[in-house]
């Protein structure tokens, strides 16, 4: 289950963990470009309302997030220090909801 919406959260850093660079790297380049644009528009100041940002109910320590690129593929998002954001994976729906 999930929480929407930001709650205040205003990243300023992106870091990319091994295992988002291995999903990344799986993905066809129209992929990849639709990643690159969601991911410049969580740096954006507020994060635009149009970017689903949902916080993973049942994850504590760290907090996981989530955001959708499309209606089925999923980044899922650590917030470090309130202002970074480590992103764990890229991957289906599915997938993520199993395995953030």
């Amino acid at each position: 289950m999930t929480v929407v919406g930001t709650g205040g959260v205003c990243l300023k850093k992106i870091i990319r963990s091994c295992r988002f660079l291995k999903d990344y790297k799986s993905l066809d380049s129209g992929m990849k470009e639709r990643v690159d644009n969601t991911l410049r528009k969580l740096l954006q100041n507020p994060i635009p309302s149009g970017i689903c940002f949902e916080k993973l109910k049942g994850y504590k320590n760290p907090d996981i997030y989530t955001v959708h690129v499309t209606g089925n593929l999923k980044i899922s998002i650590e917030i470090k220090d309130g202002n970074e954001a480590i992103l764990r994976r890229v991957a289906q729906h599915d997938q993520i909801d199993f395995n953030p």
